[in-house]
Parts: C-alpha cells; structure tokens; sequence
C-alpha cells in the first residue's frame, strides 16, 4: 500500500511538472509482441540490405595485423589456444592491450571457417551478424523501456544503418566491440526483464552477460552504473534495493577494471594525460562531448583515424566550440528536470557508457573514433525513442494523431534513406588498405600515423619506393615518431642495405628503447653483416623485454648453434614452438639442432610438422631427405629430394646430392 500511495505522488508530481514524454509501459496483450516481431523482422532485412557491401571489403587497419595477420594463435584454431586466450589475463602474449579473449576465440573461429588474411568474408559475414542481431537487441530494450513498438522499431533503424556503424563492421579488429555489445545489450535486457518481473533467472542472465561481455571488451565495465540510470528512469524503481542488487555486479566491474589496467600497462602500455596538461583531460572530454552528438546528426567526413587537436588548447576550433558546447548542455539538462527526466537519463547514460574511451587515462592515438559511440548511442536511443512514442501517441481515431503518425513515419524513412546512402558510400572506402588510407589522408594529411601505415600498406603490395617516399613523410611529420623508422629498417633489410637499415632500427631504438621487435630486427640485420655477439645481445634484450617472444627464441637459438651450443639453442626452439605450435621455421631449425645431435628420429619428426605448417619449405623437404637416407629409406629420400628442387631448382648442391642417391 506504501508503495501504491509512493507510485501515486510520484504520478501526480509529474502531472504537475507537465510531463509530456511516455514513461515506460509492459503490453498486456499479445498484439504489441506480434507488432513489434513484425517490425523487427523489416529493420533487420533494412539493416542487412544497407550493410551487405561489408562482404566483399578487403581493407586492413592498424591492429589487424595483430589480431589477424600476424596471430598465430587465431591462425591456428585448438583449444590449445583457446585457452591460452582465457589464461593470459596480466599480459596477453598475441595482441598489445588489456584482456579480451572472447572476442579472439571469436575470430579463431571465424578461421576455422576458412577465414585468412587473403580472405576476410568469414569475418565480416560474422560482424554483420552481430550487427544485426543488436540492432534487433535495440528495438526490444526499447520496447521493454518505452513501450511503443513503432517507436522502438523506428529508433533501432536509425540506428542500424548510420553511417558510424560502418567502421565496427568494416574493422576486423573491431570484433571486440560487437561481440561485447552484443552481449551487454542481452545483459540490459535482462535486467529490465529482471526489474519487471522479479524473476531470478532474468538476473542471473544479466549477471553471466555482464561476465561475457567484459571478457570481450572491457569497455563495458559501466554497465551495473547504466542499470542503476534504468532504474531511475523509465524504470522508477530507483531504490536502496536496487542499489544493494548492484553489487555483484559492480564488484565483478571493477575486478575487471583492474585486471584491464594491469593487461593494458604491460603490453601497450598508458598515460596520464594530465602528466602533458593539467587541463588536457578535461578539455578532451568536452570536446568529445560535442564531437560524438555532432557526428551522430551530422555523419559526414567520417573516419577511423581522428587525430588530438594540435595544440590540445582553446585555440582550437573544435575544442572551443566543445567547452562552449559543454557549458550550455549541463544547465539545459538540469532546466529539462522540471518536466522530464528523459533528457538526463538518457544523455547521461551515454556519457557513463563512453567515459572509458574518453581519454580520461590514455591508450590511444586517437580523440575520438566512430567505434566508441557503437554501445553508447543506446542512451541517445532512448531520448528518440520517448520523443517518438510521444509523437506516435494520442487518441484513438484521431485525424491529428494519424497525420502526426504519417508525418514522423515519413520524416524517419527519410532519415533512414540519407543514412544508408551515405553509409553504403562510407563502406567503398573500405573496399582495400591502401583506398582507406588514402581517404584518410585526404581527411588528416599531416597524420603520420596514417603515412606509416600506408607506407607498411605499399610495402606489402610490392610498391617499395611509394612506401619510402611515404617513411620518409611520416618521420617528416613526426621525428619522435619510432614505428616508421623500424618498418623503413625492416624494407632496407629486405633489400640488403644493411647500414641503412641499422640506423633506422637504432634510431626507433633511441626514440623506444623497449622497442622489443626492433631489437629483433636490428639483432638480424647484425648477424647478417657476421657480428654475432651484437645479434645475440639484441636478441637477449628483446626476450627481456618480450618472454613470449617466439621469434626472437628462434633467431637467438640460430646464433646459438653456429657457436655449437646445441643443448641451449634447443632449449630456445622449444620455447618458440612453446609460444607458437604453428612456427614451421622453428620446427625445421629445431629438427635441424636434433641431426647434429644425432637424434634422428626426433628431427624427422619435426620436418614433417613443418612440412605439414608450411609445405612449400624446401629447406625442410632436404632435411627429411637426408635424415631418411641416413636411415636406409633411399627411396622415401629420393621423393623429399625431389620435391625440394621442385620447390627450389636452384640448389646445385642438392642435385648433386640426389643424383648421387639415384645411383646407389
């Protein structure tokens, strides 16, 4: 009874305030279901229809050649590195940053399905999945949160084909993103199911989502606090007890908040912004408190790469016009207060949902980036979806309420047609690297980020003095800048122009000398110029730096035996096939160490796991050769032989070898 004269007051001070916008309602009948069921079915076929380009794209970005191209272990799927995803929580060994293995068990899986780096439709056929799947997730929140299936339906397909939407599709890395708001939209929806009906199971599933859609990305740590802005509005049930059935919930966040700084400074590193400028931190975070809501109505000029303002100061347009724009936006929120409480609970849950990315502890290169506004759009969503059932309500046969109906249908499909215009136009940029990266620049000509990536783009497709021209451009912007220094050593290497290239890797070197991969490299080049006691120094500082390193254990273990210190340099195999079961050269290098050792056996073993890795290897094909003609297998010998000058004709040595073989 308390309760019901609670719910009354609460009813008549709104009247009072003039409440205009609809608060939350559940359907009694089973008509609004089967509506709403309808209308999903039609956003998602819109939604589907608008994103289908997304299958034929081709383009890789910044951290796909960790998360892809150069992953082993999603390369490879086992449950061998299934669980080394699950187990490395301080220090992920495949990927730089925090813990996120649900989203590369995801990918590895997508590689089980025929997904490689020359092949990328089985990854993006699984991002436009989820895609679809949390535009459907959208409407039913919002349904469950307003009560208007045309209302929901309407919002969730503004939503679902913005243009915003495209990098998280279109970006392979960006897996994390869907997959964890795919599944923290099954965590809000299973709150308010909770909320609604006070049945345990619903909250058990908010719970174990919750759990799942941090393994993914940890960016959803806010959730418990996005539930609690729920329960203050449309839920109303805002309560000690609402708070009190948050704490598991916000102890299982911050465990992962934890676990997510930990994993994050000891591969990627971060920084406290605060540490360039007192005032940096919070002029980032007005500017992007403008920057996100301006793209979200206005989606032009959209990119993956938005660069910090230089200088991060007022001078600035955009950061001015945040400041300015934050200083009206918080008095205008408090004012709505008087008749609503939409305006605030939905701008604020979008604020809550984005403050992990806002830079307020920094891991990037960038201010801002369309993916970061993918799960936190749900809180604009909401203030659409009570401005457009409002809209949609009224009497019953009412000439007004049909016009107002028609007109906001019609002012919606028009929307939604600019939108998936310009999103189908965003997603041609995405049809290759090097078009996304020349779109780019024409957005961010001084980025040279952008320039190095392009530069590694062009190295790939053979275009090395486009590459060059493109270094030298990134050094030029930025000279504290250590990645194109390394990857313009890598190209010189590969050309032989050694000297070139040691400066370059001792130059990133001086500009990061926890560079673990240009001590590798540099460590190479040395030894290729016979100055093993520097290579094996480099080597040696790059498993300091690096344990898991596979290929610096490979490329010590080299030097190792050349010195004839056969025991320790196979320890080093052992410990690179560790880190990486699928490395053919290692095996073959390995089984190689084991013939000097005379352990013949073990060394055919190992040839045949390359062989297998990699079948093209022709150094491994002449091992087994020769290990099975030293144990009286001539003619299983004669077909390793000839394989191996198949593969490489040019071994005169070998011919002979198999000629003489053909004669005993």
């Amino acid at each position: 009874m308390a309760k019901e004269q609670q719910d009354k007051r609460g009813s008549n001070r709104d009247r009072r305030r003039g409440r205009s916008l609809p608060t939350s309602s559940t359907p009694t009948t089973a008509w609004p279901a089967g509506l709403l069921a309808g209308l999903t079915i039609v956003v998602a076929g819109i939604v589907l229809l608008t994103h289908e380009d997304v299958l034929t794209a081709k383009a890789l970005y910044f951290d796909d050649q960790q998360y892809l191209v150069q992953n082993y272990l999603v390369q490879n799927p086992s449950w061998a590195s299934a669980g080394r995803f699950l187990g490395e929580v301080r220090a992920p060994s495949t990927v730089d940053g925090y813990y996120q293995p649900l989203a590369m068990i995801s990918l590895m899986l997508d590689c089980a399905m025929g997904g490689r780096p020359d092949d990328l439709v089985p990854f993006h056929r699984t991002s436009l999945a989820l895609h679809v799947a949390n535009t459907v997730l959208i409407v039913v929140l919002l349904y469950l949160l307003i009560g208007s299936p045309w209302a929901a339906a309407m919002a969730g397909l503004l939503f679902g084909v913005h243009p915003m939407t495209v990098e998280p599709i279109s970006w392979i890395s960006e897996r994390k993103t869907m997959l964890a708001t795919f599944l923290a939209l099954w965590s809000l929806v299973s709150y308010v199911r909770y909320a609604r009906t006070g049945r345990r199971g619903w909250y058990g599933l908010a719970l174990a989502t919750l759990v799942l859609a941090l393994m993914s990305k940890p960016t959803t740590t806010p959730l418990p606090l996005l539930m609690l802005l729920l329960d203050y509005w449309p839920l109303r049930r805002l309560s000690r007890r609402a708070v009190i059935e948050k704490i598991p919930f916000l102890a299982i966040a911050v465990a992962f908040a934890v676990i997510t700084y930990i994993s994050q400074k000891a591969t990627a590193g971060t920084y406290n912004p605060n540490e360039l400028s007192p005032m940096r931190a919070p002029l980032i975070v007005c500017h992007n408190i403008v920057f996100y809501p301006s793209k979200m109505f206005w989606p032009v000029n959209l990119s993956s790469y938005y660069p910090f303002p230089k200088p991060m100061d007022l001078s600035r347009p955009m950061v001015l016009a945040g400041v300015i724009g934050t200083g009206l936006l918080v008095p205008l929120l408090l004012v709505s207060l008087r008749w609503t409480r939409v305006l605030v609970a939905g701008w604020l849950f979008f604020f809550l949902a984005i403050l992990p990315t806002m830079g307020i502890i920094g891991f990037t290169l960038v201010i801002a980036s369309d993916r970061y506004a993918y799960l936190p759009a749900v809180g604009l969503l909401l203030v659409v979806a009570a401005l457009l059932g409002w809209l949609w309500s009224g009497p019953m046969y009412s000439t007004r309420r049909t016009v107002r109906r028609l007109a906001t249908l019609a002012a919606v499909l028009i929307l939604c047609g600019l939108e998936t215009g310009a999103a189908r136009r965003y997603q041609l940029n995405w049809r290759d690297s090097e078009t996304l990266l020349q779109y780019m620049l024409k957005l961010n000509p001084d980025s040279a980020a952008l320039h190095n990536h392009l530069a590694y783009t062009l190295t790939l497709e053979g275009k090395d003095n486009e590459a060059i021209e493109q270094f030298a451009d990134a050094i030029r912007l930025d000279p504290a800048f250590p990645d194109p220094h390394y990857s313009l050593g890598t190209l010189l290497a590969n050309q032989q122009r050694l000297d070139e290239a040691i400066a370059h890797y001792t130059e990133a070197l001086r500009l990061k000398p926890t560079y673990a991969e240009a001590h590798n490299n540099l460590g190479i080049a040395l030894a290729m110029q016979g100055k093993s006691d520097e290579a094996i120094g480099r080597y040696t500082e790059a498993l300091r730096l690096k344990p898991t390193y596979a290929e610096a254990h490979n490329n010590l273990a080299l030097e190792l035996v050349d010195r004839g210190n056969l025991d320790e340099a196979i320890g080093h195999y052992d410990q690179a096939l560790r880190f990486n079961p699928a490395y053919a050269g290692a095996h073959a290098n390995l089984a190689y160490a084991l013939v000097r050792q005379g352990r013949l056996d073990e060394a055919a073993r190992h040839f045949r796991i390359a062989i297998q890795i990699n079948p093209g290897m022709a150094a491994a094909h002449k091992g087994l050769g020769a290990v099975l003609e030293r144990q009286g297998h001539s003619s299983a010998a004669i077909r390793e032989y000839q394989e191996a000058l198949r593969l490489n004709p040019r071994d005169s040595g070998l011919r002979d070898r198999l000629d003489k073989t053909l004669v005993r």
